[in-house]
């Protein structure tokens, strides 16, 4: 038996991680003599979750790996991409025998880093331009980690407290003590303050020194303790109490920022992490200088993004079909400041509006199976996307 119940890279790009019966599909085309049936399919949301006006598109990297060297071509928009409901994602043109298997390994993909970068957007959109750190890693198995803090990363998150994640993106991990640091401290040497001292002795020059000023007194007193013990050093204390002592948190915070500045630390910022979601970030960033967001980005709504056929090549024409309840025919997505219009592929350009051009979205990035088009970086994705949050609404 395996020691952890992943797929590996061979594993995905062979098309093993994939449902039975895809398989089947493919074995009964195959017999019936309709291996060489050439398919446009279409990815999409046919609805968005619950509160949901718009989702980030994100996973399309790894997505193109995954196809990449099938005989296949690939249309997408560009990842980081904002998008409503029934608004095509990406396109894959190739027989459908030689990419069957890979629906349930691109849906994967495109579903899961959809879900947490849409939801990453929506937490930074709601904390009103403070920082929102990505605190997930604990929840999520250790071999998705990494992706997780990517998608986090480019849905807008402006950094991630994994180690291997943060590593991969390039960047240094961000985060602050644990409640045992002070609880050791206080069972064997009976002060828990001294666990502040020695991690500002023992941490990089590098680090903030942001105490968690909650673990055995009063989050006020903890703070202030806190500020008096290490002075200038002190960059921010993090408020974290569990929900079941929490109480009103903003109230809180407010107690704990008049505190602080009442005693002349008002250069210390306030970090506030524990449960938090886009509602409670949305209310506290009245006070708080940075969130720490964990499991309700980790474990968002999901973006449901399913993949249908919606042309087929029939004696040499491009036919639309699909199924009931979809839009048939391949379509080009154009923009128009933040507001998407969709037409049939073979159609002019439309005109915005407001008069404007329409800016086509949707491009091909791989040609019978090899990558096209130059892929941008994390960061750049990054910006995209808070680029266009400025013009959307929660």
């Amino acid at each position: 038996m395996p020691k952890f119940h992943i797929a590996s890279s061979d594993d995905i790009i062979s098309g093993k991680a994939t449902d039975i019966y895809f398989i089947r599909t493919v074995e009964a085309l195959r017999a019936a003599g309709l291996d060489n049936a050439v398919v446009r399919a279409e990815f999409h949301v046919a609805s968005l979750p619950r509160g949901y006006k718009w989702a980030v598109f994100a996973g399309l990297k790894e997505a193109l790996h995954a196809l990449e060297g099938k005989p296949v071509t690939v249309y997408s928009l560009p990842e980081g991409t904002l998008f409503g409901e029934n608004e095509p994602l990406m396109v894959i043109e190739g027989r459908y025998v030689d990419f069957a298997l890979f629906e349930t390994t691109v849906l994967g993909i495109l579903r899961h880093y959809s879900s947490i970068a849409s939801k990453a957007a929506r937490v930074k959109k709601a904390a009103r331009g403070r920082t929102c750190l990505f605190f997930g890693a604990r929840a999520l198995h250790p071999a998705v980690q990494p992706m997780a803090d990517r998608a986090a990363y480019i849905g807008g998150c402006d950094g991630v407290s994994g180690v291997l994640g943060a590593e991969m993106l390039g960047k240094q991990p961000t985060g602050t003590m644990p409640h045992a640091l002070m609880i050791v401290f206080r069972a064997l040497k009976g002060d828990h303050t001294l666990a502040w001292l020695w991690f500002d002795k023992t941490a990089h020059p590098e680090v903030p020194r942001v105490i968690l000023a909650d673990t055995f007194f009063d989050e006020r007193e903890e703070s202030l303790l806190a500020a008096r013990l290490l002075g200038e050093k002190l960059w921010g204390v993090r408020l974290d109490t569990p929900g079941s002592r929490r109480g009103d948190m903003l109230k809180i915070a407010k107690e704990v920022r008049w505190a602080l500045d009442l005693a002349g630390y008002k250069n210390v910022k306030i970090v506030i992490s524990g449960g938090l979601d886009e509602e409670e970030v949305a209310k506290l960033a009245e006070v708080a200088d940075v969130f720490g967001v964990g499991t309700s980005i980790a474990f968002p709504p999901s973006v449901d993004i399913s993949m249908d056929i919606v042309e087929v090549l029939v004696d040499g024409v491009w036919t639309p079909i699909t199924k009931r309840g979809k839009l048939p025919g391949f379509k080009q997505v154009y923009d128009c400041g933040g507001k998407h219009l969709i037409t049939p592929w073979r159609d002019p350009p439309p005109r915005c509006p407001d008069g404007g051009e329409a800016k086509p979205l949707m491009r091909k990035y791989m040609e019978n199976g090899k990558i096209v088009e130059s892929m941008p970086s994390e960061d750049e994705i990054r910006q995209y996307v808070l680029r266009q949050l400025e013009s959307v609404e929660l």
